[in-house]
C-alpha cells in the first residue's frame, strides 16, 4: 500500500513553528533554506510535510520535539 501525501499549508506550519503570526509564516516560508512548495493553488502554497519537518529539526531543533497534534 502507498505511503499517504501529508501536506500542509500555511496554517498548519504556523501551528507547528509555535503559533507564530501570518507575517512571519510568509517570512520563514520565502526563506530561500526553507522547503520549495509542493503545489501553488488558489488558497495558498503548500508544503510536503516530511520537508517541513526536516527543516524545523535541522533549523529549529528546540521546535522538532514538539509534536503536531493535529494529525
Amino acid at each position: 500500500m502507498p505511503k499517504p501525501v501529508r501536506l500542509m499549508g500555511a496554517h498548519e506550519i504556523r501551528v507547528r513553528l509555535g503559533g507564530v503570526s501570518r507575517q512571519r509564516a510568509y517570512q520563514i516560508t520565502s526563506r530561500a533554506d526553507f522547503p520549495t512548495p509542493a503545489a501553488d493553488l488558489a488558497q495558498g502554497k503548500i508544503w510536503f510535510t516530511e520537508d517541513v519537518e526536516k527543516w524545523i529539526s535541522e533549523r529549529r531543533p528546540h521546535q522538532a520535539d514538539v509534536e503536531d497534534t493535529e494529525s
